[in-house]
């Protein structure tokens, strides 16, 4: 028996399993503060819901009505059904990584999202990741099938990796998948890029230390789980490489407001290369308070490891929703000025318009989709710039992303509003702005301009995270 779900209502064992899961999602509630008695913790609720960026609250608003929390999770779902009209965009309507509330230009000056001006103005509007969700959405069909001839491409070695990883090969010989035109045909239908565009969002710092760079204990937060109360992330106590002119997703140190009530706040990310270790630390929802340093989650990579599809582990989280290595997919300034970016582009969209309680590898978890549209876009999905799309009006630097898009694709890891995301700049040799790149560069292209290639079979949503060795 589950704790709280009558005996009559467990059918099989997978039904135990979801509500085990369930159980587990209302625990992270809980101690995320996002389910409580109060009003503010109603209307906190509320806020991670719109925003989506309580990555799991899909798995809970399936099966919480079990639970002791139902009343609240019915205010909660009824009160996400609102429309976006009367709300201001901030950093909790960006579900998961991608800190586009207020979003950084490349000359470092931040751009309030939602701010009024002209189409040089970096506007990105609220997202209302529950729109029309009524918490009844269902699993994706685990037994879809993938396209033999779809699948593959040719291993290769680029960006922070020493060997080839699944979001470095190159796929620019497959040919696009038999759900293609579908997948890009529902999501156009459902507006297409989040705020109308392919807009860039250069708001995450890159830092890279050594040997010699200062170590700072990671430790679990004072309130709530870590991690989730899973087994996503590695353990705490952890010695991370934290430079010292560094700083947080959306603040100017290492101070940062977790709670999503500070602008361009709440995912505060923190992503460092350790080149002696030869390392990746991500840490997600990281603050600096006097000598502690905490994290709701930590996440590390090993540089010179060979990734299977299934990445960390199948159904595990990282620092990014969809479990891939962010900074792996982040073209930066440098990259464009050598003339390469030999990797996959990290890209995000709408809730609403990606299909719920689904991924395809090589992610390996989704955050909080809910689009019941048989052909949205499932986490994980590989986009590949069309072959003959034409270059010709774009400057150089443009060039070079667009060459990585039509090589490697771009691979959907998180929700929200802006689709592109690249490094910030701040620490980079090359700056985007010598480099001809602005956030707008590309707002031209639309989802019409790519195809979908290397689409594996669809695998239903769980959160029961196997970690791989």
């Amino acid at each position: 028996m589950v704790a709280g779900v009558p005996d009559e209502h467990m059918t099989s064992a997978s039904d135990v399993a979801g509500a085990k899961a369930s159980a587990r999602m209302m625990r992270i509630a809980i101690s995320r503060n996002r389910i409580g008695s109060s009003a503010d913790s109603l209307a906190a609720a509320r806020a991670a819901l719109l925003a989506g960026e309580s990555r799991r609250y899909s798995v809970m608003m399936k099966t919480g009505a079990w639970f002791a929390g139902v009343g609240v999770v019915a205010v909660l779902t009824c009160a996400a059904c609102g429309s976006d009209s009367s709300s201001q965009a901030h950093a909790g309507d960006i579900d998961g990584a991608d800190g586009t509330d207020d979003m950084r230009a490349p000359d470092g000056s931040v751009q309030a999202e939602g701010s009024a001006g002209s189409d040089q103005d970096a506007v990105a509007t609220s997202e209302g990741a529950a729109s029309g969700f009524d918490g009844q959405a269902s699993r994706a069909d685990a037994g879809a099938s993938p396209d033999a001839n779809d699948l593959g491409g040719t291993p290769t070695v680029g960006g922070l990796f020493e060997q080839p990883e699944p979001w470095s090969k190159d796929v620019s010989g497959l040919v696009k998948s038999s759900r293609s035109d579908a997948i890009v045909a529902a999501l156009a239908a459902s507006g297409g890029w989040g705020g109308g565009r392919l807009q860039i969002d250069f708001s995450i710092p890159l830092f890279f230390g050594d040997g010699s760079t200062p170590r700072q204990t990671i430790t679990k937060p004072t309130k709530g789980a870590y991690c989730y109360g899973g087994t996503d992330c590695d353990t705490v106590p952890l010695q991370m490489p934290m430079p010292a002119n560094g700083n947080t997703e959306g603040s100017a140190d290492y101070t940062c407001d977790t709670s999503y009530k500070t602008n361009g706040q709440g995912d505060c990310h923190v992503l460092v290369v350790e080149q002696t270790q030869k390392k990746l630390y991500e840490i997600y929802n990281a603050t600096q308070s006097g000598t502690a340093f905490t994290a709701l989650g930590a996440f590390v990579w090993d540089l010179t490891k060979t990734y299977p599809d299934t990445l960390r582990g199948d159904q595990c989280t990282s620092a990014d929703a969809g479990g891939f290595p962010i900074a792996a997919l982040l073209p930066t300034a440098d990259e464009v000025a050598a003339g390469a970016v030999k990797h996959a582009l990290r890209f995000i969209l709408p809730n609403g318009s990606m299909k719920v309680m689904a991924y395809v590898h090589p992610a390996t978890h989704a955050g909080s989709p809910s689009s019941t549209d048989d052909n949205a876009p499932p986490y994980g999905v590989r986009f590949r710039l069309k072959s003959t799309f034409d270059e010709t009006p774009f400057d150089a630097g443009e060039k070079t992303i667009l060459h990585a898009m039509k090589t490697y694709g771009m691979l959907l890891s998180d929700g929200g509003q802006i689709a592109l995301t690249f490094a910030d700049d701040r620490t980079t040799t090359a700056k985007w702005a010598t480099q001809g790149v602005t956030a707008l560069s590309f707002k031209a292209i639309t989802v019409g301009n790519f195809e979908v290639v290397d689409l594996g079979a669809e695998i239903a949503l769980t959160d029961n995270c196997v970690r791989n060795p």
